[in-house]
């Protein structure tokens, strides 16, 4: 019987650049692209995870967007983005098994006793 091998790369790692956004676009505020861009990458690069250069940076956070406006987290009137807040969570929820910084502060710590079982 033969063996599958698996040529291919799996990218496990946290989707920064959509948390930044989604951070961004929970504050209920409407903005544009170009100033929703601004800030997360802002943010990216207090974080020191702004990498690959601005335009390749500004092209994957065009893409992450329309990908959140196609599944109903983010509206877009005109040419402003405003974040819809129960959308928005369940949109970042378990991504890759990584819980976001901020939903992970929100989340109880387990005792120690129940992760032993």
């Amino acid at each position: 019987m033969a063996i599958l091998k698996k040529n291919a790369f799996s990218r496990r790692v946290p989707d920064l650049v959509t948390e930044e956004l989604v951070a961004v676009l929970s504050r209920r505020s409407s903005f544009e692209f170009k100033q929703l861009f601004e800030i997360v990458h802002e943010n990216l690069r207090a974080r020191n995870a702004a990498s690959g250069g601005e335009e390749m940076l500004r092209l994957r956070a065009y893409e992450k967007l329309q990908n959140l406006v196609a599944r109903g987290a983010v509206k877009k009137t005109g040419k402003k983005y405003k974040g819809l807040p129960a959308a928005l969570a369940l949109a970042i929820a378990p991504q890759n098994g990584h819980l976001p910084a901020a939903a992970a502060a929100k989340t109880p710590a387990k005792p120690a006793a129940a992760a032993a079982k």
